[in-house]
């Protein structure tokens, strides 16, 4: 007679889970792939719509060289993307940042406490701000001319009142530049310039000015100096010297040029950074643009320009 055997609770479960266990080793790698492709296909879709969006991006006129640079490498990562960018004075950046015309703006300051308050309000949310460098601004000479060494006290005077009147005195444009707002701030503490300031129409104007002129010095961001965009302007930077200016957190009597050095142990007096404004609430093609600038390539051109990269630390490292 065939008597009914139960199966053990314990082995029941044992080939319960044999069977779970086999089938989840095939269901697994599909679940696996199915995913990453759908990852990858996501992922190419957000690549191809920065690739093919458009960016329109304000600079102040006085980084053209160094920005310039910086765009060469960006595009080519993007070579289908379009980026327009336009050179101004920093209060027509400003400018386009409130008309919603650009997306972001590359100034020598970043926003106060209004600023940020008012783009709140008018747009929903807060423009990312921050410093990728620190630039500085040369007082660049005719390399005719014998006075090649100013202390603070000799600036102020140069720019208020001229009482040097052997020299003539340039900056980049009259109003609304970074390079004007910053010497009203820095050296005359908001005072007006002399009615003998001459104003040059750009950067590159000012360079070509000081090189025809024997008795004028002028005020330019330092990258002009350092990386010239054309073989005239080249040419008009070998007419041109940069002076030595008085130096801080030195002992008595030292002068210093600018350099990355002096820039960053705040030796040279006429440091300013070198910020970005985006306005950009989600991940497109302006915040790669301003991630690629905090990277070790976008970092590595600023200092080959001379400026200070202030997102990487590039300081040699001794090994033993």
């Amino acid at each position: 007679m065939n008597v009914f055997q139960p199966i053990p609770a314990h082995s029941f479960r044992q080939s319960l889970y044999v069977l779970i266990m086999k089938i989840w080793h095939f269901i697994l790698p599909a679940f696996i792939i199915l995913f990453g492709c759908n990852e990858q296909g996501q992922k190419k879709k957000r690549l191809d719509e920065i690739n093919n969006s458009n960016l329109r991006i304000s600079v102040d006129e006085s980084f053209k060289p160094v920005i310039e640079e910086e765009l060469k490498v960006f595009r080519s990562a993007y070579p289908d993307a379009k980026v327009f960018v336009e050179y101004k004075p920093e209060a027509e950046c400003l400018r386009d940042l409130e008309r919603d015309s650009t997306k972001i703006v590359i100034i020598s300051r970043e926003l106060n406490r209004d600023e940020t308050k008012y783009y709140d309000g008018k747009v929903g949310f807060k423009p990312e701000f921050g410093q990728v460098a620190k630039d500085a601004i040369a007082l660049i000479i005719n390399d005719q001319n014998t006075d090649s060494t100013f202390t603070i006290s000799e600036l102020k005077h140069l720019l208020a009142e001229n009482r040097n009147e052997r020299l003539k005195v340039a900056i980049d444009g009259n109003t609304a530049t970074s390079t004007v707002r910053f010497l009203k701030d820095s050296l005359l503490q908001g005072a007006p310039f002399g009615k003998n300031i001459t104003g040059a129409k750009s950067s590159e104007d000012l360079i070509n000015y000081i090189s025809t002129t024997p008795l004028a010095v002028g005020f330019v961001g330092i990258s002009w100096i350092t990386n010239p965009q054309n073989s005239q302007q080249e040419q008009a930077i070998a007419k041109v010297k940069m002076a030595l200016i008085e130096c801080r957190n030195c002992e008595s009597g030292t002068y210093a040029k600018p350099s990355q050095q002096t820039i960053t142990f705040k030796q040279y007096p006429l440091v300013r950074g070198l910020y970005y404004v985006l306005k950009e609430n989600y991940p497109g093609l302006g915040s790669r643009f301003i991630e690629f600038l905090s990277t070790e390539r976008g970092q590595l051109i600023f200092r080959r320009a001379l400026l200070v990269p202030t997102q990487i630390n590039f300081n040699r490292r001794r090994i033993i």
